[in-house]
Order: C-alpha cells, then structure tokens, then sequence
C-alpha cells in the first residue's frame, strides 16, 4: 500500500503546496485570446483586415462549457460512483488547469457536496473565486464552508485572513471573529484564532479591547495557555490601567471607589502641606501626594492582575485533567485512512469523562471535535445523538442523525436501523418509515436485521398485511438470483414471524411447505421445519405429515444428475427425525423410522464417530442460529412452552416458541460493524494523499479527506446502548456448506 501511495504523490503534490503556502500559484492564462476576441477589442482589427483582403469568414466559436475528453471521462466515472475521491481530485486539478470559472465551480460544488469536511478544498475553493470570480463569490464560498465546518479552526482561521485583507469595516471584521470563537474557541488547538484576532486588535491600537481578548483566552485551557499568560503580563504592565478597561469597566470601578468608606487622614497639627520653592519659578505641590496617586493605581492594576491570574489558574486546573485525553488525538482532522485503536478508544474515554465533569456545553464541543476526525464511524454518531437525548437537546440530536444519514455515514445500514428506532421513539413514523425504505430499496437488500425490523415496525404500526409483504418481496428477490443462500433463512424468518408474532401457526406451516417445494435440498430450511413442529407438540396426524415429508426428503434419487440433498445430508436429516420421533411419535412410528434408516443408511456409524455428531439442544451451531429468539429475548424466556423432553439425544424445548418473541428493547446497541456490510460498490481512497500531511502544517494539520463511503473497520470494543443485534446476517448466510452453519 505504501508503494501504491507514493506512485500518486506526483499527481497531488501541487494541490498540497498551494494548501500548505495558503496561497495559489500564478495562473496561465490559456484562453487570453479567446476572451480577448469575446471582449471586442481584437476582433475589431481582425475584422477590419479581413474586408480589405478576402470575403468574410466566419471566426470559430470556441465553448469554454464543452467538456474536454478527460473531464468527460472522469465525469462518467464519478457518475457511477461519486464516493470515488481519487477520481474527484482528479477533476478538480483538470478543471483548475482550464482556468473556466463555471467549470471549477461544478466541480468543487459536486465534490464538496459529498466530502464538507475537507476545509482545504473549501479554500482552494475560495482562492479560484478570488482569481477567476468575484469578492462576493468568495465570501459566499467562505459563508458555506463555516456552515459546513463549522469546528474547523482552520477554515475559520482562513475565512478571518481574508476578511482582514479586503473587507473595508473593521466592525464586520470583529462581528466575523467573534462568530468563529464562539464556535471553535474553545478548541484545544484554537490559538491560530485567537492570534489573528489580538493581530487585528493590537494593529488599531484597541488596547482595551485586546485586554478583553486576553482576559476570555485565560478562561479557556488551550494548548499554549503558559503563552498567552506571559504574553499578557507583558501586555498589562505596558499600558495604564485605563487603557486597558473598557468604559463600561471604568465606570463599574468608579462607582465601586465612591461606595468606599472615606479613611481619616491622620492628623496633621494644623500644619499645611509645605511648598518647595524653586528657585526659577513658583513653588510646587509636595511630592508625597503624587507619589499616593502612583502608588493606588499601582495598586488597582495589580488588582487588575490579579483577577486574571485566577482565571488562569484554573485554566490550568482543568487542563491538568485533560491534557493527556488531548495529547493522544493524533489525528483531530479527517482522512481516508482508519484511526486506530488507541485514538477511537480515546475518544470514547474523552468523551466519557467530558459528560461526566464538562457540563452540557464542554460537550456538545467535545462531540463536534470528535465527529471531525471520527466522521467515519457509526458508533460516535450513534452515541452524540443518544447523548443529546438524554440531556433534552433534541434538536441537536436530530440534526446530528441528519448529518449521519444523509451525508458522513449514509451508505452503513446500522446507522440506518438506529435512525429508524430513534425517529419512532420521537412519534415520527413517517421518518423512521423512510428509513426503512432506504434500507429496503438502496443498502439493505438481503441484510435479514433490515428486513425484520422493518416487518416489526409496520407490526407494530397495525400494518399486519405490509409486515408480511415485506418478507414476501424479499423473498421474491431472492429468488431472481442464481444460487440464493438467503432465501431459505428468509422463509425461515417469515415463517418464525406468522408463528411468534402474528399467532398464525398455519399460515407459518404453509410457508414452510412452499419453502420445502422451492428448495427440497436446503438441509438448513428442512431441520426449521422440524423444530418447527416439535415446538408445537404435534399429535399424531401432524407427526405423520412430518414423516411422508421426510420420507421424500430423504429418499435417494433414482434420476441420474437430479438435485437432491447429499448423502449425508439426508442421513444427518434421517437422525434428525428419528429423535423427533422419538419424542412425540408411537412406538410404531419410532419402529418404522428406524426401519427406514436402516434401509437407507446401512452401514451405521461406530460409535466414535457418532459422538462427533452434536446433540441438537446446546451445540448445533445451525439450529442455535435459526431458531433462536427475537432481540434480547433469551431461549429460557417465557414461561409457555411444552415441558422438556429430555430421552438422551435431543431437549425439544429448546425450540419452544417465545411468548416474548416481538418485543422490542428500547437502547441501542451498536451492531458489530462487520456483520453489517451491505452489498454495495466498495468505496474508493486515494491511497497516496495521507502522504502528505506535513503539507497541510499551515492549516493546522489537516493532511487529508477520506469519503464517508469508505468506512473503517469498528473498534472491538463495548458498544454503548442496549440495542442488540439478534439475527444472522448476509455474512453468516453467505458462509452457509452443505454441513450447516
């Protein structure tokens, strides 16, 4: 992977120099002609020489839109797959070489519509428009990446210089620091920031407003807290005490001194203060009453002082607690590649320690941070919105589901299951509907968790008919593809479904007759059928439906090249009834069913090898899976249910339906990631761009922006939530041989 990065580095080196210098190279400028021709100027003269000398020709028209053979090409691919960010860049650095204003807006526009949190392109967004476009399409470029990043530092940071460079009003100026601090201002790293902003103060000479500055930065522990409080004692002993307050501080200290008590002087004798004569002139006032006046100011700005460094001190205080949550965040911008484990777990600490002693608002900052460099991961969305809930911040956490399904995480299903949870806990139904139908038509075809969750919202919507068509069309899918392994696990699940949560036990036994007439080879669907039965405490006319069925089941097939079970299929399929028989059939029954696998099966296994066989109540891996019950149901809950029968091969309890099948837990757990992939065009990355975050050290040590497509692999660690995950998945289904699960 490493060569495979250095091979790209050329490609994007320039991109890299432009961002790291804050500044664009020189442009050239290749249709100079053309629009010199279209501005009138040149095209005067030609046509003028043209008339001496031949007839009028008509001068070619040259379409600056019209796409070029690459840009077409790589249109067309980012058409197909618009998580590609390799490709993406591509385009941007082909437009960008055109120098056709309407060309780079299309693309920047289409690129950061899928990657916001890429601050580095938003700039270089902003600088094109400043060459090739106008002052007011900068800011419009700067006003959306502040809405789109707005935790960047950096893209504030940029959006401040350039404010400083061109707008006239130093008021806008100071309205647009103040809107960037009291987003990012607290930030651990927001000394870019706030530096720009004493710049900007300290050049006008607004002294009391850089010790206004001074005094909210000692509040806050940044990183560089030790510099800003010697930059400040400095400061403050440099200039008089009322340079440094405001007049409405001023004032407060005025009427503060007048509340005083008047202090007696000490008693003079009567004696007036004596004049000292100078020889040249008058006599002067006696120095000890100036030195008084010294002394008291001295005094106040001392006091001044004074409260700072208690700001100060708890700065540190609280940084002391903090500081090696901050130093393990390798990575707080976004890239391509996965964190590690050591930071996601981080994170989770940070994150548990700010909600426990940070208070709501220390929070949601902490969450915005996290959700810079942890876009990528379902499990931190999940828990900032679970988060916002509990405190009563529902707004916040609907717009956090928003932003995670709609654009960071939008092709992971489990974000997809939580938001559909999360919006009918809210009440709305029409919400969570969508998200179902999301899973249903774009990301979860054939993920099984989809398909019965959504089947147990319309249940629970009084939509028994939608419930079950859901489990029919996703049957029906299956069936269109080539060697389904799914199809029969979906049966099984419909089947389980009309039984434990609708109450239909016949209308279950004919899906399983049409699922047995569909695929008579699938060993999984005959042993559900079977238990199915069992849990039903079948009488006699049932057992012997179950045997005629067995008996075809298990029969060889006399046409050469026919499907059929295998061989040991039919004979583990054999063992399998002949325990099922001996639980609930006759004496007679159990006489012919032994008879019948004598004849089929004659050479019977020694007795070591019958004991590789598992029994089918704790450790058939295929049965455990199948027949196990509804999320955060256990198989010994509900007390309805046969009595065990228990004759030494098989406890049919086991499969006994649960009374508690449908209910529903009401926290979310987070499902293990890698249970949950859907079927989708895996995501693309541009291997070669994490080469190259030391290009980036001017804005703050961002190096990359990964897709949010292209996810990491999950932290395996302890989910937060309750939310359990209960059924087996395409991956299970996918890894089904003939021998089981």
């Amino acid at each position: 992977m490493g060569d495979q990065a250095e091979t790209s580095v050329a490609a994007l080196a320039p991109v890299d120099e432009v961002m790291h210098e804050a500044a664009t190279g020189e442009v050239k400028d290749v249709f100079a002609a053309v629009e010199g021709n279209a501005n009138g100027h040149v095209a005067d003269v030609m046509e003028a020489e043209v008339v001496e000398q031949a007839p009028e020709v008509a001068v070619p028209v040259v379409d600056h839109e019209a796409l070029t053979p690459e840009e077409e090409r790589l249109w067309n691919i980012l058409k197909e797959n618009d998580a590609d960010f390799n490709n993406w860049t591509v385009l941007i650095q082909e437009s960008e070489k055109l120098e056709v204003i309407s060309k780079i807006e299309k693309a920047y526009d289409a690129f950061l519509a899928q990657f916001p949190l890429c601050y580095g392109y938003w700039k270089k967004y902003a600088d094109n428009e400043a060459k090739l476009g106008s002052s007011e399409k900068v800011v419009d470029v700067y006003e959306r990446a502040v809405k789109a990043v707005t935790y960047s530092v950096d893209m504030w940071m940029n959006y401040c210089i350039y404010a400083m460079e061109k707008f006239e009003d130093p008021e806008a100026i100071r309205g647009l620091f103040e809107r960037g601090v009291s987003f990012v201002g607290t930030d651990y790293l927001s000394h870019l920031l706030w530096d720009k902003y004493l710049e900007f103060e300290h050049a006008r000479s607004e002294w009391s407003r850089v010790a206004q500055i001074y005094t909210r930065i000692l509040q806050i522990p940044l990183q560089q807290l030790d510099r800003y409080h010697t930059s400040f004692k400095h400061f403050a002993y440099s200039h008089a005490l009322t340079e440094l307050m405001t007049a409405e501080e001023s004032e407060t200290a005025a009427k503060l001194k007048a509340d005083e008590p008047v202090k007696e002087a000490p008693p003079t004798d009567g004696e007036e203060p004596i004049a000292v004569a100078d020889a040249d002139g008058p006599a002067e006032p006696a120095k000890p009453v100036e030195a008084k006046v010294d002394s008291a100011a001295a005094d106040d700005l001392e006091k001044y002082i004074a409260v700072r460094e208690e700001f100060y001190r708890a700065s540190k205080e609280w940084d002391a607690k903090t500081r090696d949550f901050e130093a393990a965040i390798r990575r707080p911008y976004f890239h391509v590649r996965p964190l590690d484990e050591a930071q996601l777990g981080n994170w989770h600490k940070y994150l548990d320690f700010v909600e426990k002693e940070g208070g709501v608002d220390k929070t949601i900052k902490l969450y915005e941070r996290c959700l810079i460099a942890c876009a990528n991961y379902p499990e931190y969305w999940v828990r900032y919105v679970q988060r916002m809930d509990e405190e009563g911040k529902t707004e916040i956490a609907l717009d956090a589901l928003h932003r995670a399904t709609v654009t960071f995480v939008k092709r992971r299903p489990e974000i997809h299951l939580f938001a559909a949870r999360y919006r009918e806990q809210q009440g709305d139904v029409k919400g969570a509907r969508a998200s179902y139908e999301v899973l249903r038509n774009d990301l979860g075809l054939g993920l099984l968790e989809a398909i019965i969750k959504h089947a147990n919202f319309e249940k629970r919507q009084g939509n028994d008919e939608a419930a079950c068509s859901i489990f029919e069309s996703a049957s029906e899918l299956e069936k269109i593809k080539e060697d389904s392994r799914a199809r029969a696990v979906l049966y099984i699940q419909y089947a389980r479904f009309l039984d434990q949560v609708l109450k239909s036990t016949e209308k279950a036994r004919e899906v399983y007759s049409t699922a047995l007439g569909s695929l008579p080879t699938s060993k999984t669907l005959w042993e559900a059928f079977i238990n199915f039965e069992a849990s039903h405490q079948p009488e006699k006319p049932q057992v012997e439906y179950v045997n005629s069925l067995i008996e075809k089941a298990i029969a060889p097939s006399k046409l050469e090249g026919s499907s059929a079970l295998s061989a040991s299929d039919r004979e583990e399929l054999s063992s399998i009834y002949l325990e099922f028989v001996d639980s609930f059939g006759t004496k007679e029954d159990i006489k012919k069913a032994e008879a019948r696998h004598r004849e089929h099966f004659p050479s019977p296994k020694s007795p070591v090898e019958s004991k590789k066989r598992p029994s089918m109540d704790i450790s058939a891996p295929d049965r455990a899976k199948v027949h196990k019950p509804y999320v955060g149901v256990t198989a010994t809950a509900g007390p309805a249910g046969p009595p065990a029968y228990n004759n030494g091969q098989a406890q049919w309890n086991a499969f006994t339906p649960q009374p508690a099948y449908s209910q529903q837990p009401q926290g979310w757990q987070q499902p293990p990631l890698q249970q949950l992939t859907p079927p989708v065009q895996p995501q693309q990355w541009n291997q070669s761009y994490g080469s190259h975050q030391s290009a980036y050290a001017g804005y703050g040590g961002y190096a990359s922006y990964g897709p949010p497509q292209q996810q990491a692999p999950a932290p395996q660690q302890p989910p937060y939530g309750g939310y359990g995950q209960g059924y087996p998945t395409q991956q299970e289904v996918n890894g089904w041989s003939s021998g089981g699960w």
